[in-house]
């Protein structure tokens, strides 16, 4: 895999949680038996199956759900965190979170691949060996149990034979970080790799094309757009809707899609990804060239724009160089400049990009997990925002009947539309090259999930 995604799919291997998504369900029992919500929706309690143990033999308690959400520190901590009241640890193999109000995402954030904050370890061990340590050799209770990790090179797993669902089919994993998409398509073609993750476009076409080989499309809630970082400022070009309307008809979604991913890739018309509960189901903006110049014109851009560097997350260079040669094809004369992937997110994540640049979100949750992202005006990937929409935002988030709330969100979808506050490009498949060897590769067994259901693969 690319270096970005290795560290992914090594959390799920390793670790379980109370409740995760699991074959055929977005969030289903697994180290929890079952789970209740209160009729006030202001507690949610689990109760564990008894004999769970970590990779080390330590058994799996209360105690250690309760230390493993107080230590998290990932994606969606400090909203999560600041809803919580109290963790009580009721006894051995019982737990309630008591929220501070009803919160209808819960659950989406903590037992689904919305967030990594169900992943429970070992409070004994981790208390022994400190944060460096158990870096260094991780202990979970997921299917397989770490052997050894050579940085930048390759992590080694085993199968764990005492996981409570089942002890994995494929006895010993190595998972390697490769950068480069050539590099991985020959390690495929060789036998040297039996699954490669996230093929560009041109190496998947090769790999398509040798019978021995499978190329299998995800279906992960992922999806890519162009962001108008500049919107926001009145005295910026892209304060004007029009310009951001051009952008949206220059561009040939459909010719997009089959460029950087063989046409798997569903042109999109929000930023939702339709895979998600609560998404807007709305087809993209038609092509269309003349409307797109004719646009530039109303705007007083007769002539075009320069619209300097387009800045692309790593490593979607070939999506990114179609939409340059989209948008200079009308008038919107603009260059890529690449940055690497953690200057990238750093520059993403500080609010510090501006111009056009394109970039995609790839965890799971629903519409309103999404939209608190990069909609919400305090979203941790916004660049700004609409009171009106914040609004709504915060209403949905209280609303606990179903259709209420799916309106709310359809509504808030639409208005981005309306508003031209993004270009959207595409629902994001990850195209996986799978060797000979594999009879079952268990890619899409978990829902909206970009890695395999790792203990469900098979090999010859």
């Amino acid at each position: 895999a690319p270096p970005q995604i290795t560290p992914f799919g090594l959390l799920y291997a390793l670790h379980d949680a109370p409740v995760r998504s699991l074959p055929g369900q977005k969030a289903g029992s697994s180290l929890a038996e079952s789970w209740t919500e209160s009729p006030d929706g202001l507690v949610y309690e689990f109760k564990l199956r008894r004999g769970l143990k970590f990779h080390n033999g330590e058994p799996v308690t209360a105690e250690d759900v309760q230390f493993s959400f107080e230590r998290y520190k990932g994606t969606g901590a400090k909203d999560l965190k600041s809803r919580v009241a109290r963790v009580e640890v009721v006894d051995a193999l019982t737990i309630r979170f008591h929220l501070k109000e009803p919160w209808p995402d819960f659950m989406t954030f903590y037992g689904t691949t919305a967030t990594a904050a169900g992943l429970v370890v070992p409070k004994k061990y981790v208390t022994q060996v400190g944060d460096e340590g158990f870096r260094k050799h991780p202990i979970g209770a997921g299917p397989y149990k770490f052997v050894s990790h050579t940085p930048g090179i390759e992590v080694i797993l085993e199968a764990y034979t005492g996981h409570w669902r089942k002890v994995p089919n494929v006895k010993r994993l190595v998972m390697k970080s490769v950068p480069d998409n050539s590099t991985r398509l020959a390690m495929l073609k060789s036998g040297e790799a039996d699954i490669v993750f996230a093929l560009d476009g041109p190496e998947a076409e090769v790999a398509k094309r040798d019978s021995r080989l499978q190329v299998v499309a995800t279906r992960h809630a992922s999806i890519n757009w162009v962001e108008f970082a500049d919107q926001w400022d009145p005295k910026s070009p892209w304060h004007d809707r029009r310009l951001r309307l051009a952008v949206n008809y220059a561009l040939d979604r459909k010719a997009i899609s089959e460029a950087a991913c063989l046409g798997y890739c569903p042109p999109a018309g929000v930023v939702i990804p339709r895979v998600m509960d609560f998404a807007l189901q709305v087809p993209p903006a038609p092509y269309d060239p003349q409307k797109a110049r004719q646009l530039l014109a109303e705007a007083g851009y007769p002539g075009g724009i320069d619209a300097g560097d387009l800045v692309p997350i790593p490593p979607f260079f070939t999506t990114a160089e179609a939409v340059v040669n989209y948008l200079n094809a009308v008038g919107i004369r603009t260059k890529m400049k690449i940055l690497e992937r953690a200057a990238f997110y750093a520059a993403w994540q500080e609010k510090k990009l501006r111009g056009l640049f394109i970039t995609g979100v790839g965890n799971a949750g629903n519409a309103a997990t999404r939209v608190e992202a990069v909609i919400y005006s305090k979203g941790t990937s916004a660049y700004g925002g609409y009171p009106d929409l914040d609004d709504m935002f915060l209403q949905q988030a209280r609303e606990r009947d179903v259709k209420k709330r799916e309106a709310i969100l359809h509504r808030i979808q639409q208005l981005t539309i309306d508003r031209a506050m993004f270009a959207p490009i595409m629902d994001f498949r990850a195209l996986m090259g799978v060797g000979p060897r594999v009879t079952e590769h268990a890619i899409n067994v978990i829902p909206m999930v970009f890695f395999p259901c790792y203990e469900d693969m098979k090999l010859k």
